[in-house]
């Protein structure tokens, strides 16, 4: 991606000095700069509240009442990982978390379930079908809340930014769905593959 983006921003340097157009490249850097600047300082506030909501759902068990409550289906999703496993809570709490659009709060969740997977891997240097579920399952992540795209939003100045909850609830679902699917015909093809 660096040797791309490189690329691109040379390209458009050597364009625009062929052009005599510098002047442009430079005020657009510039005034891109500022626009960043402003968004990430609008953003602050936002993300902060959401941080401190999901501390407070995590302290409150909302997170933990939302793991119990899907449990049983991923113990459907990840029949390797033996009941009462800490990988399988790790796991729960991280996706119970991106449900809620608490991005950054599930991110130790995930670190610590992989971890957690790792330990019952038999094959250290390779992937777990748990692994690679968990993945699928955690990349495309249905989300109720979407935190951070609302907070984008409301700092762009959107009269009403919470109105694509039910577009993303709609799309995220759907991912999930197809990242399931797709899990299980890989592990169907992969199984297949070994009995070969």
């Amino acid at each position: 991606m660096n040797q791309i983006f490189a690329f691109l921003i040379l390209s458009g340097i050597l364009v625009a000095s062929i052009n005599g157009r510098v002047d442009v490249v430079v005020s657009s850097a510039i005034s891109s700069a500022e626009a960043a600047v402003e968004r990430a300082i609008s953003l602050i506030a936002v993300v902060s509240l959401w941080l401190g909501i999901a501390r407070v759902a995590e302290k409150a068990g909302l997170i933990g009442a939302m793991s119990r409550a899907i449990a049983p289906f991923f113990r459907w999703l990840f029949p390797s990982i033996p009941e009462g496993h800490p990988a399988l809570g790790c796991i729960l709490m991280n996706l119970s978390a991106n449900m809620l659009g608490f991005g950054n709060a599930a991110t130790p969740f995930g670190l610590k379930a992989m971890q957690e997977l790792q330990s019952l891997n038999e094959q250290p240097d390779t992937a777990s079908e748990a692994m690679c579920t968990f993945l699928a399952v955690n990349t495309s992540s249905v989300t109720l809340v979407p935190a951070t795209l609302v907070a984008l939003r409301a700092s762009a100045g959107s009269r009403n930014p919470s109105e694509i909850v039910g577009a993303v609830l709609f799309a995220t679902t759907c991912s999930t769905m197809a990242a399931i699917a797709g899990d299980y015909v890989m592990r169907m093809a992969n199984k297949k593959f070994v009995k070969r």
